[in-house]
């Protein structure tokens, strides 16, 4: 038998890359299908289920991705101008049949600003906020952008019990700091704070912050961009 030196790493990189992939073109089809039968489809809680359950693994894999690349110093920003409202209202756009099919109220409140971020690595962390907020929530989601003390801060706010004290947090995640016995929501957190952290300017970096309140009284993330 020969012996190999096999990067397990890139091996299971390579295949999270193509369950990502395979994952992608089945919630196209899902969506297609709802499209095609939406009296019959789009109150059916066995295919919310399966739509929201299939764009979970969907985000966890993007995310392990990501932060594979993080390890191997390979993940970068790349920063671009944004105006903020078009940039929110396309990614909702594409949560708009699931949450339609949940009955789920949702909103936009965002300032007319342009932003300097990456919007693949946003849309990354935005995919997986809204997530976890359509599993929380009782029953309304709101994504909200404004300017604050030189930052671009987008929340995703919903009106579910909110936070735990345990995960409320500002500033930055290390991974060792993550407890990854409460679910797939820590390593969400972690690649959050990763990107926000690649995105900075001077001395000032980007960071997240969960907290509870709102115009909902629930769960709120934040997401602040020098």
């Amino acid at each position: 038998m020969n012996n190999q030196n096999i990067d397990f790493s890139m091996v299971l990189a390579s295949a999270v890359h193509d369950m990502k992939n395979s994952l992608g073109m089945l919630l196209n089809s899902l969506d297609e299908l709802r499209t095609e039968h939406e009296q019959s489809l789009g109150e059916s809680s066995r295919f919310n289920t399966l739509q929201y359950e299939a764009e979970r693994m969907h985000n966890d894999l993007v995310q392990l991705l990501g932060i594979y690349r993080l390890g191997e110093n390979n993940l970068s920003a790349h920063i671009e101008e944004h105006f903020v409202p078009d940039f929110l209202s396309e990614h909702m756009a594409r949560h708009t049949p699931l949450l339609e099919g949940l009955g789920i109220d949702y909103s936009i409140e965002a300032d007319q600003i342009n932003g300097f971020f990456d919007a693949d690595l946003l849309t990354g962390v935005l995919n997986n906020t809204i997530n976890n907020a359509i599993r929380y929530t009782k029953s309304r989601i709101r994504l909200t952008a404004s300017q604050r003390d030189g930052y671009l801060v987008i929340g995703v706010e919903d009106d579910g019990r909110g936070y735990p004290d345990s995960m409320q947090h500002t500033g930055t995640l290390s991974f060792k700091a993550l407890d990854f016995n409460s679910g797939s929501t820590s390593l969400g957190l972690f690649f959050a704070s990763s990107v926000a952290g690649l995105h900075s300017e001077g001395r000032r970096q980007g960071s997240i912050k969960l907290h509870n309140g709102g115009s909902f009284g629930g769960g709120v993330f934040e997401i602040w961009l020098p």
